[in-house]
This record gives structure tokens, C-alpha cells and sequence, in this order.
């Protein structure tokens, strides 16, 4: 990513709180960043800025992202702040609701997942493309190895990460060449300690990680890295493409 002198590195992060989220945010910060994190969890959000404060400049703003005024405070406060904007990721999301079937899917519920997931990017984009546009910025959308397979019930889940997918290549060629856009899909990883509180739970068995062509299951430093990449000089000439980072795990016939 290319900026102007005028326009220092400042990132915003969506659902930057835990996570992958909040792996990107660190990673940006160690990347020479100032960061902003967006997120609903006013409790995890306030933590992760004191966490990730020892590695840079940070902030949080409490935002729900499926609320357009919310997504403009936060890029309003991130500017104010920082005096610029030069990279959006957003990676905000929730899951299906219990696995319900669709039969039986509500559809507040559906709104519910697409507006977080989906309409949140687009919102992303509208709102932040002047403040790129200005620092030839870039941005990142995080999306799923979902959005190419399925599990039973993930419905409103698989279609908004579907949806991230043409959203992306879309979003590329509306906005280029001053902003490129890039997606990232991934697949098995585990979250459990950048959660707030970090969760302890039992390791991965062996045929966890067998599952994988690389032999383990992924991290969200795996995630982090290559959205740190895509916003750099170095992805120049990378637009529109969705980066599947997933251990080999789509890539590998199975048999029963």
C-alpha cells in the first residue's frame, strides 16, 4: 500500500477485540500502525486496548457494525485521532444461530448474521473509501473457507461469506486503482487464547491436525500475518483476490 507523506499508517480493525481481530491488530501495531478497535464487546474491547496499547498506538470505539452511524463514528474518531485512515479490515462476524435448519431459520435471525458479516463491509467501504482514497490505501475483508463449502446449517453463515467473496472483487474494481481490496478465507483456526478471557480447553487430538495437509490446525497469527501483508507495499499488485489460508484442508480428497 502506497501512502502520502501527509497520511501517517492508521488502521481500523472491526470485531478487533478477540480473535483473529485482535491478532491483526497486533500484528498492525508491530507493523508501525496506529490502530483502532471497532467491536460490540465493550468489556473485551476496553481490555484488548490495554493489551494491545503495549505494542502502539491504540484505541477502541465501541461500535456494533450492522448500525451505519456506528461504523461512521468509528472512522470519524479513527481520523480525529490519528489524522488519517490508510487501512480497513473488516473482520467482524458471528456464526448461524444454534445450526438452526433452514426450514426453521428465522428471518431476524438471517439479517442478523448477513448484516454483521456482509453489510458490514459494504458500510466499511462507503464510509472509509474517501479517507483510503486520499492515502492510496487498502483493505482487507475476512471472509471463510465457508463461503466455497458447507457445513449442514450454516445458511445465512455460508451465503454472507459467499457474499464477502463478490463484495471483494467488486469493491476492487469500483475502487482502483487508489484502494485495493483483498480478501482473506480461512479455515480451521483456533481462536481459544486471543479470546478475553482466553479459554482453556483440551488440545486438539492428533487426527485434528491430520486433517490438514500442513499437520496442524491454524492460528490466528496465520490470519494475521497475510492481512498485514495485502496492506502493504508490498501486495501491490494484488487486488480483488481471495486468499484461502486453511492448512490444505479444501485442497484434500476424502474418502469413506
Amino acid at each position: 500500500m502506497s501512502t502520502t507523506t501527509q497520511t501517517p499508517r492508521v488502521a481500523l480493525v472491526t470485531g478487533g477485540a478477540q480473535g483473529i481481530g485482535r491478532a491483526v491488530a497486533v500484528h498492525l501495531l508491530n507493523a508501525g500502525y496506529a490502530v483502532t478497535i471497532a467491536d460490540c464487546n465493550s468489556e473485551a474491547g476496553t481490555l484488548a486496548e490495554q493489551l494491545c496499547s503495549t505494542h502502539g498506538r491504540c484505541m477502541f470505539v465501541p461500535t456494533d457494525v450492522r448500525k451505519e452511524d456506528e461504523i461512521v463514528n468509528a472512522i470519524n474518531a479513527t481520523v480525529e485521532q490519528y489524522g488519517g485512515l490508510s487501512a480497513v479490515v473488516s473482520n467482524a462476524g458471528i456464526s448461524d444461530p444454534g445450526r438452526t435448519p433452514v426450514e426453521e431459520l428465522a428471518l431476524a435471525d438471517w439479517h442478523r448474521v448477513i448484516d454483521t458479516n456482509l453489510t458490514a463491509g459494504f458500510l466499511c467501504a462507503k464510509h472509509a473509501a474517501a479517507h483510503l482514497r486520499r492515502a492510496r490505501g487498502a483493505m482487507v475483508l475476512i471472509a471463510s473457507t465457508r463461503a466455497l463449502q458447507s457445513e449442514p446449517n450454516t445458511t445465512a453463515y455460508s451465503a454472507s461469506k459467499g457474499g464477502l467473496l463478490a463484495l471483494t472483487h467488486s469493491l476492487a474494481v469500483s475502487l482502483g486503482p487508489e484502494i485495493r481490496v483483498n480478501c482473506i478465507s480461512p479455515g480451521w483456526i483456533d481462536c481459544r487464547s486471543w479470546k478475553l478471557p482466553a479459554r482453556e480447553a483440551p488440545p486438539w487430538s492428533d487426527a485434528d491436525h491430520a486433517q490438514h495437509p500442513c499437520g496442524r490446525v491454524g492460528t490466528p497469527e496465520d490470519i494475521a500475518a497475510m492481512a498485514v501483508f495485502l496492506l502493504s507495499d508490498a501486495a501491490g499488485f494484488i487486488t480483488g483476490e481471495n486468499i484461502v489460508i486453511d492448512g490444505g484442508m479444501t485442497r484434500k480428497m476424502i474418502y469413506i
